[in-house]
């Protein structure tokens, strides 16, 4: 059972996000052999006051 977990800053929309894990199970199905059914993937969807680069906050971009 492939599991996917994704960190990614919020603000994409249900469709967006909806995309990506469509995308991504693909993805791991035709390289892994697995069955789309038994692949996991986890959103963590995070706010920019909580995720920094080089000790700048997203949000302060």
């Amino acid at each position: 059972m492939p599991l996917v977990h994704i960190d990614l800053i919020a603000g994409r929309s249900p469709e967006q996000l909806k995309n990506m894990v469509k995308d991504v199970t693909d993805a791991i199905a035709k390289n892994t052999g697995a069955p789309a059914e038994h692949i996991h993937v986890v959103l963590n969807e995070m706010e920019k006051e909580h995720y920094a680069v080089g000790g700048v906050l997203a949000s302060d971009k």
